[in-house]
């Protein structure tokens, strides 16, 4: 194990040196470790990170309380390590090094987020918080000095505790309560901000934390509030859609989408028509619920879903379905509204039919869904209990994205990582990069797909939600037991510099020693 100081030097030294790298390779991956396939010059690299798990300064300059804050406080235990985000890795006052890491790294682009209550403390727009709009006109412009071009998310799952106490998702107010959020934040960054996405993970944020509690507001209003969160937010994404694309885009010129996340169901046994049939039912649940609304030819919930959640509701004694339904107009509303499919994407579950399993609710998307998950037991689980790693899924999701919807917009994959417990020498998440990148390309220049960027989660180690701080997602450590949150390059961020200044991947510039890591 080396010391922290002598890999902050390696780090230095390989950041910023000319290395040399063989050319014209025949094959996909040459004897020399390099792959034969590049990403194109205007391919988008880029770091993602949000507010709520990097910023700190929970109740600084005017800001007010987020869901998760409040939450946290009341209940110390709710995080696995009994911590909350009340620190964090201090960017909020950090900032300028978190550029100046982000530059370390050779991309152009960070994907961030904006913390809804830091500028409009109460929630709605009667009062904006002047401190909280100069810091992030600070951390924009700064971007922008630095050539590096800001993705900005609006709503990053840390709602004003004064909305969520009306309901939060499950109010349809909240559509026009984020309508007039995102009015201000064009109105005072737009003239900086040319990409952004709306909201991140609306599946993630409504199953886990409207479905069952395993997120803040850990409602537990199984196979109903989930639901409603479902229908609000792709009502109130539409909105802010519409709203940028007729109000600000003309004069701003900039592009807005969504994030949509996904694992990729395979069946448990492809020769078996009832697990073929269960991942595909998984897919269309978990993802075509909030995709074909929007991407979709016809636009509205998939047929597969409308039926399913209809014929149980209905079984289940409700007097009308669970899953609420879209006016024509709203359908057309919808259909549409995102300039390219943002995605993020981790991990790859085993499908097959169930009807109950322990720990399912009645109702519930799972028990709607059917679809047992298991793990095989021969992809590593280097972190997170739900984080296995099978590169291949990365490849077969954008696949299937791309059968579904064509390739009208452009796939971004806004976010894909590995979580580990720590430490500087994480060759897991070197060999993680390397073959989940090595997928995509296989996706990009041997099937057809359009991908056109993708962003590597996260800059550094942060606040991971229920997990708190005890597993480390992070191209950078941050040592969060001291004073200065200091930050120190881990090998992953050296190893992604290299992909970022050859436009390949080189399975041999970093080595993975195969005693410990001989499954990766």
């Amino acid at each position: 194990m080396q010391s922290p100081s002598r890999v902050a030097h390696i780090a230095i030294i390989a950041c910023f040196s000319l290395l040399f790298i063989t050319k014209g390779v025949n094959t996909i991956v040459s004897k020399n470790g390099l792959s034969n396939y590049s990403f194109p010059d205007k391919f988008m690299f880029g770091v993602a990170t949000a507010a709520f798990q990097i910023e700190g300064a929970w109740n600084e300059d005017g800001k007010g309380e987020s869901m998760w804050d409040t939450y946290l406080h009341k209940h110390p235990n709710f995080t696995v390590d009994h911590t909350n985000g009340d620190l964090a890795a201090d960017s909020y006052h950090k900032y300028k090094q978190d550029i100046i890491m982000i530059k370390s790294l050779g991309v152009k682009y960070y994907r961030m987020s904006m913390s809804w209550p830091r500028i409009l403390p109460n929630g709605t727009d009667h009062y904006i918080n002047k401190a909280g709009v100069r810091h992030y006109r600070k951390v924009l412009l700064e971007l922008i000095e630095a050539k590096i071009t800001p993705v900005v998310t609006l709503y990053h799952w840390d709602l004003p505790t004064a909305l969520m106490d009306l309901g939060g998702w499950t109010n349809p107010k909240m559509v026009d309560y984020f309508e007039d959020y995102a009015r201000v934040v064009f109105s005072l960054f737009g003239d900086i901000v040319k990409i952004w996405t709306s909201i991140n993970e609306l599946h993630v944020h409504c199953y886990n934390g409207y479905d069952l509690n395993n997120f803040v507001p850990a409602m537990k209003s199984h196979g109903v509030g989930f639901y409603l969160c479902s229908h609000y937010m792709l009502l109130g994404h539409a909105r802010v859609y519409h709203l940028y694309d007729k109000e600000f885009r003309p004069k701003q010129k900039g592009k807005i989408g969504v994030t949509l996340d996904a694992f990729y169901a395979e069946p448990k046994d492809s020769n078996n028509k009832e697990d073929v049939d269960a991942a595909e039912r998984y897919l269309q649940m978990h993802l075509g619920l909030y995709a074909h609304p929007i991407y979709s030819k016809e636009g509205d919930y998939p047929a597969l879903v409308r039926e399913r959640i209809d014929t149980m509701s209905k079984i289940q004694g409700y007097p009308r379905s669970r899953l609420p339904v879209f006016t024509p107009e709203e359908v057309e509303m919808i259909r549409g509204t995102s300039d390219f499919f943002g995605l993020n994407h981790y991990t790859t579950i085993l499908a097959s039919p169930s009807s109950m399993e322990p720990g399912w609710s009645v109702p519930s998307l799972d028990h709607d869904t059917g679809v047992k998950s298991d793990q095989d037991p021969k992809w590593p689980i280097p972190g997170a209990d739900w984080l296995a790693v099978y590169p291949p899924g990365l490849r077969k999701l954008v696949n299937w994205i791309t059968r579904n919807y064509g390739t009208r917009v452009p796939i971004i994959v806004t976010e894909n990582g590995v979580s580990d417990f720590g430490g500087l020498n994480d060759y897991v998440r070197v060999s993680y990069y390397n073959k989940y990148l090595y997928q995509l390309l296989l996706a990009m220049h041997e099937d057809g797909c359009r991908v056109d960027g993708y962003f590597a989660w996260t800059l550094m180690d942060d606040f991971e939600w229920s997990d708190g701080y005890s597993i480390k997602f992070g191209l950078f450590h941050v040592d969060f037991n001291s004073t200065e949150k200091k930050r120190t390059p881990k090998l992953s961020a050296l190893n992604y510099r290299e992909i970022m200044r050859t436009r390949r991947i080189n399975f041999n510039y970093i080595k993975i020693p195969s005693y410990k890591y001989k499954n990766l």
